[in-house]
């Protein structure tokens, strides 16, 4: 017996448990997005529903798993003769955040292939994962090329590995479930788009479910074998419904009226492309399955929107995912067919519960009518009280307050948070030189990725082989190794990696002056447009941000280094201004920052950006020790950039004198914008260059 945490007993989580078995019915649903804060059990659903899934017939050997009724004609493994096969469980595999490309796809030896024309290929985990689950904690630190690797593949069910005209492919069919914590960055719009579903889920705030999902959990740990022996009737009841949906599933009809609920939908809440119109209809399918039935209905149709369509209306990454349900119901109420019989409440509830007859719980868990266990309702998308599980709204970040200068609890002296003027288009900042950081879009690096610039002996296992080079350092040895026909004898030490160049994600810090000479209505909100603005370009460039304020006495990290720009916009928008002006509080809070930073990640290179117009009040000698500080910075090589927030007919200059201590350079919020600040990336190189 199992040990896992059962999946029939996790507390509340509703919509989660139904997006799962929706797609262990129908894999064709295309995999689930779970979104939510840390310590929410999202791993612990993910890895119970391997338990659930029923056995899976393989071709006894092979390494990709084929199926003896109707084995790949085209596995590597193959050909492989007809048979009655074995069994096995169907497997989880887990990708972990920092695999490499081989490891997912699988590798071949190159070696093997020029010398000896053979094709031996190493499985990744893609093979593994065929006909089971793949699971992707972090899903969103994930490397974009990897994801769009993994994605791939889910969508076209094969994976293609190709090496310098040496190419493998095997079958990949898998359930595909990512997990995430927006907090620590989004992922792009068209990569979420590639999820059949997605989630929101969060620990509930009622007291009585909070305490049970402790009990159950500590109970798990004490004795894990009694605690799944304590689940195994609901278990069993679980996995035998998952089958019996699945074989009523290719009976279900997807008439013309549910059909033109689906694509009115899909119209009315302005979703790109097709995906989204045949995600549904697999999904209001896997529904009426799931509910032993062969028809789909409106309420269905309405489970499936409120499954397959928040993820999709994210533009950008300021936009909270969600769903207007009284838009979604007015939709589906002027496409109804007349002749769809009411939905019955009584019907759900009257069907065969699977729960413990002696367990007092007070959540229904598995065994209520709205859960995965239960006699076939369907729970509630974004209606659980008080952020439960659920929900299109539990994401959403706070908007910046109207204020009309109200003074701010936050202290005497200080003004409330305006907000944020239109963004606009900037310039692309970069870092001089050449890194080695985290793919990106940003500055100039050494990648996996990218344009060929060279080449060298590969350290480690060959992934990109130079074929020029290898071939040039074979050569001068072919009579040597007594080579008689036209094949290339090629050693080991003749392989050649290839060097590529490609860009890089930088830290971003942002230093964002926020006292009272910052404090002029119409000024902050065009100074927050701008560094707004600056984190929609630090997102698409796929960028770490920071964010550090100063004012009054002191300076303040409002959000250490994340890959969430939406975080860090939250916090923006809730910035108040007032105060003195601590500048060099602020430049070495950043210096502490960005020491901190290099020993965590010193292959990520920083760049500095310093919103202030350069005044220093407050302590004894406040613009010597400003100087102070932007002298640390400029010592170390850091990369900067001061946005000029001065205004009015007299200029005093101070943010370009505080550019020229940084050794950056110095940009106003006019020039900021795309088309006014043509020459600034060269002009941070320079003065980079020079600092250094």
């Amino acid at each position: 017996m199992s040990t896992r945490y059962p999946f029939t007993a996790v507390v509340g989580m509703d919509d989660l448990r139904l997006a799962l078995l929706l797609n262990a019915v129908s894999p064709a649903v295309g995999g689930v997005l779970v979104r939510g804060e840390k310590g929410t059990a999202k791993s612990t659903a993910v890895r119970a529903l391997a338990d659930l899934l029923p056995e899976v017939a393989v071709v006894a050997g092979c390494r990709f798993s084929c199926d003896p009724a109707g084995p790949d004609d085209r596995c590597p493994d193959g050909p492989h003769e007809a048979g009655p096969g074995a069994t096995r469980a169907a497997r989880m595999v887990e990708l972990p955040v920092g695999a490499s490309e081989d490891r997912l796809v699988g590798a071949l030896d190159i070696e093997r292939a020029l010398g000896e024309g053979v094709k031996a290929f190493e499985p990744g985990l893609l093979a593994d994962a065929h006909r089971g689950i793949l699971y992707v904690d972090e899903v969103n630190l994930l490397h974009d090329h990897l994801i769009d690797l993994l994605l791939d593949a889910a969508a076209m069910g094969s994976s293609y590995v190709e090496r310098e005209g040496v190419s493998v492919r095997h079958a990949a069919r898998f359930l595909l479930v990512g997990t995430m914590n927006p907090e620590e960055g989004e992922l792009r719009p068209q990569l979420l788009d590639r999820f059949g579903l997605t989630v929101e889920v969060a620990a509930s705030r009622e007291p009585e479910q909070r305490v049970e999902v402790v009990r159950r959990r500590l109970a798990h740990d004490d004795d894990p074998v009694a605690f799944a022996s304590r689940w195994a009737a609901e278990e069993g009841a679980l996995r035998a419904r998952i089958v019996a949906a699945r074989e009523l599933l290719p009976s279900v009809v997807l008439g013309d009226a549910a059909l033109l609920q689906i694509a009115a939908t899909c119209a009315a809440f302005e979703v790109d492309g097709m995906r989204a119109d045949i995600v549904m209809a697999r999904t209001a399918t896997a529904l009426a399955a799931w509910d032993g039935r062969t028809d789909v209905t409106s309420e269905d149709v309405r489970q499936a929107a409120l499954l397959a369509l928040p993820h999709r209306r994210r533009r950008n990454p300021f936009d909270a995912p969600g769903l207007d349900q009284d838009k979604l119901d007015e939709t589906l109420d002027r496409f109804k067919n007349d002749n769809e019989p009411p939905e019955s409440t009584e019907s759900t509830e009257s069907t065969e519960s699977t729960g413990n007859e002696d367990d007092d719980d007070p959540d229904p868990g598995p065994q209520g009518p709205g859960g995965p266990g239960g006699g076939g309702g369907i729970p509630p998308q974004g209606g659980a009280p008080d952020g439960a599980a659920g929900g299109p709204q539990a994401s959403q970040a706070p908007e910046a307050p109207e204020t009309s200068g109200a003074p701010s609890p936050a202290g005497p002296g200080e003004r409330a948070a305006v907000q944020a003027a239109e963004p606009f288009r900037t310039k692309m900042l970069s870092v001089p030189g050449l890194g080695e950081g985290a793919a990106g879009r940003r500055s100039r690096a050494r990648t996996d990725h990218g344009r060929t610039t060279g080449s060298r002996r590969p350290q480690g296992a060959l992934t990109k082989l130079h074929l020029a080079a290898t071939v040039q350092a074979a050569a001068p040895h072919q009579r040597a190794r007594g080579r008689s026909g036209r094949g290339l004898v090629v050693r080991r030490d003749d392989l050649r990696q290839a060097t590529r160049e490609g860009r890089e994600g930088n830290l971003v810090l942002f230093v964002v002056d926020a006292s009272g000479s910052m404090a002029a209505r119409q000024r902050m909100s065009a100074v927050k447009g701008a560094v707004l603005s600056l984190l929609l370009d630090a997102y698409q460039r796929r960028d770490k941000v920071g964010l550090i304020t100063f004012r009054g006495k002191d300076a303040e990290l409002a959000l250490p280094p994340t890959s969430s720009v939406d975080a860090a916009a939250a916090r923006l928008a809730t910035l108040p201004t007032g105060g003195r002006t601590p500048l060099a509080a602020g430049l070495l809070k950043a210096h502490d920052v960005l020491r901190v930073e290099r020993l965590r990640d010193p292959s990520r290179r920083p760049l500095l950006v310093v919103v202030t117009d350069g005044r220093a009040t407050g302590g004894p000698e406040p613009v010597a020790l400003g100087t102070r500080a932007a002298r640390l910075h400029a010592a170390e090589g850091t990369a900067s950039v001061v946005v000029d927030c001065e205004s009015g007919m007299v200029r005093l200059g101070l943010a370009g004198e505080l550019a020229r201590e940084l050794g950056g350079s110095a940009v106003t919020l006019d020039e900021l914008r795309a088309d006014s600040i043509a020459g600034l990336v060269k002009d941070v190189q320079g003065t980079s260059r020079r600092a250094a």
